[in-house]
């Protein structure tokens, strides 16, 4: 097979692959043995017909479509890359003749990724908003990790908010009880709102060994719709009341859950991560934000096949998340009175935003030959290894190919976005919230002055 890019401008590409009469009688012969099978003929078992017993009963073309489909698929991937184009829809095929015994050749025009004109992008004015730790933020972090740490006791004593209870629990609407609200030896935290509303409330104030009756309503859409706005009992008896006990913050403590010695240096060091935390996250805002006036430069009329694979991976990853959580698509939907088509609508603007932004990127970095090293993927799977624990080697073994070419492309958009970043017009800025509680403190401050007037 010879391979041939005919041309390559305005995001289209011409190829044209050539194959000899022999590769195409070579197609043709394994697209026979791969469908005998599907056809019959009298005084043949099925499947065993010879070939051209076969072409002579349904005609000589029977095999030609498979024959072809299977030179395509087996070969257009390859010249794509040999020739470094990236395409975004499936290529339309041509053939000026197609006959056993004759070379094949296929003319394709496909459609590329869009590299469009872009100006005017350096020195963008962009806001980074100032960050600042508090020492209750520290104080905050550090009791979240003695909670981490803390230990749950029983207590004998009632039950009281953020207390966790053992309990067994009957649900009944009316006289019948109801599938899925029974449970035995369930460990519920009060306040939590994982249950119903009102349900943990009520449990309040109970003693282990003690039983009650907890009335409920269920939500008008709640996902059983047999008990959506219905009344209910709960019959609960309480088999233990825990409590959190926190460890007591000092230098032993710390030596036992941290890599430090004392807990002036945990809380130095807790307010140097939040800091580099929050600086990290005021660029990353930034960027953003960089990303939005950078994408508002120009106008172009995005390509639908684009959009709508933006808005099938947008839809694919909610699910997967929806999975994590226990929920599936079509539930969630029902749930909120969506259809597929519905949700589709209200995806697609994030979609088209998303499309924009790679496209006027991508734009950029080819504008500015800004590329991907090998060593700049190594660096983003080395990240990605360290949180998955795993080897970079082991990684790029198991995500494959196409991964990684994928992976390189997102590099290439953020190593741009890093570059414009250099180039904008950084004001460093106090955040809106912050903006706002000073223009009230400063409102005051003029009322006071007024009224001491």
């Amino acid at each position: 097979m010879k391979a041939t890019l005919i041309s390559k401008e305005n995001n289209q590409a011409k190829l044209e692959m050539a194959f000899t009469a022999e590769e195409f009688e070579a197609a043709i012969n394994k697209a026979y043995k791969a469908n005998r099978n599907k056809y019959s003929v009298d005084g043949f078992r099925k499947g065993k017909a010879p070939r051209s017993i076969l072409e002579r009963r349904y005609g000589e073309d029977l095999f030609y479509q498979d024959a072809i489909y299977d030179m395509l698929n087996s070969n257009y991937k390859n010249v794509l890359d040999e020739n470094d184009l990236e395409v975004i829809d499936n290529p339309q095929v041509d053939f000026d003749l197609v006959a056993s015994g004759q070379p094949l050749t296929m003319k394709i025009d496909v459609a590329l990724f869009p590299i469009i004109d872009v100006d005017g992008y350096l020195g963008i004015d962009v806001e980074q908003y100032k960050v600042n730790v508090t020492d209750e933020d520290v104080n905050n972090d550090i009791e979240s990790l003695r909670k981490r740490n803390a230990r749950i006791v029983s207590v004998d004593r009632e039950a009281k908010e953020g207390d966790t209870v053992v309990l067994d629990y009957a649900g009944f609407v009316g006289d019948e009880q109801f599938e899925g609200g029974t449970a035995e030896g369930h460990e519920l935290k009060l306040g939590s709102k994982t249950f119903i509303p009102g349900f943990e409330d009520q449990l309040i104030g109970i003693k282990a060994g003690e039983s009650c009756d907890v009335n409920v309503t269920f939500p008008e859409k709640y996902q059983a719709e047999k008990l959506a706005g219905k009344d209910a009992v709960f019959h609960c008896t309480v088999h233990e009341v825990k409590e959190e006990q926190l460890p007591e913050l000092d230098d032993e403590f710390v030596k036992d859950v941290s890599e430090y010695d004392t807990v002036d240096e945990l809380k130095e060091e807790t307010r140097k991560r939040l800091l580099a935390q929050r600086e990290d996250n005021a660029v990353a805002m930034a960027k953003n934000m960089l990303m939005d006036k950078v994408a508002d430069l120009t106008e172009y009329e995005l390509p639908a096949v684009m959009v709508e694979d933006e808005v099938d991976r947008m839809i694919t990853e909610f699910g997967q998340q929806l999975m994590y959580q226990g929920m599936d698509l079509d539930l969630y939907l029902k749930y909120m009175g969506l259809t597929r088509e519905t949700f589709r609508d209200t995806v697609k603007p994030d979609a088209e935003k998303r499309v924009k932004e790679r496209i006027v990127i991508r734009s950029i970095a080819d504008k500015e030959g800004i590329v991907a090293t090998e060593a700049d993927v190594d660096e983003e799977l080395g990240k990605m290894a360290e949180a998955y624990g795993m080897e970079v080697d082991k990684m790029k073994e198991s995500f494959g190919k196409e991964f990684l070419e994928s992976m390189k492309k997102d590099v290439i958009v953020m190593r741009t976005l890093d570059f414009l970043f250099d180039k904008a017009n950084v004001v460093i800025t106090d955040a809106p919230e912050v903006k706002e509680v000073k223009a009230e403190a400063e409102e005051e401050a003029e009322a006071e002055e007024k009224t001491e007037e």
